[in-house]
């Protein structure tokens, strides 16, 4: 893994202004996006952004709301979103082009660093499981019980900000997913590709492969993305005790997942 992953100084606003018509494009033309509730985040301030990850490594909703982010907010207002750490290690050139647009190692040691900055910081708790989970659950919010970001919300006292979208999953079709094949084979011995667990092994109809076994980047289909930003949730106790307390962090991810959820559900049927 690329060490300048573990730092902030990377960030680049030559690098995001120099991007900003090619989002431009893809947001306008190819994916045709519609977005609304951009005024539930405040105007000053630091908040966790939670979304949930669609459409493979390509994840085109998440590049949508960082335009967004940029388009309204401009490249002064300091955001940084987290980055599982084998993008560094397998997809270098990508990764150290992902850090000047605001890309950090996804580290709570980061994510603090970030916060102490006055930053704010995005968030897809799922990862690889949800960006690449099966066609048949494209609208459903799973974040496969990963807790860490409430505890993060909690011990440093900041609003989360649920991000969901619609659409994105369509951008390539997962079939299934041969993880516990594969794990089970690493297991006997057959090491992983790269050395690195993938968390997930889908199979895949997608360009330009056309069916793909495996964690690999795609081109999404051209369909139409709706994306929003969802009311703030504010929880009722916070600071490190309340990010210690197992059953509270669980009632809080519970929370997050059921309106995350709800929202989503009325995104999807047109409201």
């Amino acid at each position: 893994m690329n060490k300048n992953g573990w730092s902030l100084e990377k960030r680049d606003p030559r690098v995001i202004e120099a991007l900003m018509p090619i989002w431009e494009w893809f947001y306008r033309y190819y994916f045709r996006v519609e977005t609304d509730g951009w005024h539930h985040i405040p105007q000053s301030g630091k908040c966790l952004l939670v979304g949930s990850h669609n459409g493979g490594l390509a994840a085109p909703d998440m590049h949508l709301m960082m335009y967004d982010w940029f388009r309204k907010f401009g490249t002064d207002r300091l955001a940084y979103g987290l980055m599982h750490p084998i993008i560094w290690k397998v997809y270098t050139p990508l990764a150290e082009v992902a850090e000047k647009t605001g890309a950090i190692v996804a580290h709570p040691k980061m994510a603090m660093a970030a916060f102490r900055q006055g930053a704010s910081v995005l968030v897809y708790p799922g990862g690889a499981q949800d960006t690449f989970r099966p066609h048949s659950q494209r609208d459903r919010i799973y974040f496969a019980g990963r807790k860490g970001f409430i505890k993060l919300a909690l011990r440093e006292e900041v609003p989360i900000i649920p991000l969901i979208s619609s659409g994105a999953h369509d951008t390539l079709i997962v079939l299934a997913d041969c993880y516990p094949i594969l794990k089970q084979l690493n297991g006997w011995g057959m090491p992983w590709l790269f050395d690195s667990d993938p968390d997930t092994w889908p199979i895949y109809l997608g360009l330009p492969w056309g069916l793909t076994l495996g964690p690999f980047f795609n081109i999404p289909f051209p369909v139409q993305i709706r994306t929003r930003v969802c009311p703030p949730i504010i929880f009722e106790r916070y600071g490190r005790k309340a990010a210690s307390d197992r059953d509270y962090v669980d009632l809080c991810y519970e929370r997050v997942v059921s309106e995350m959820q709800s929202h989503l559900d009325l995104l999807v049927a047109g409201d």
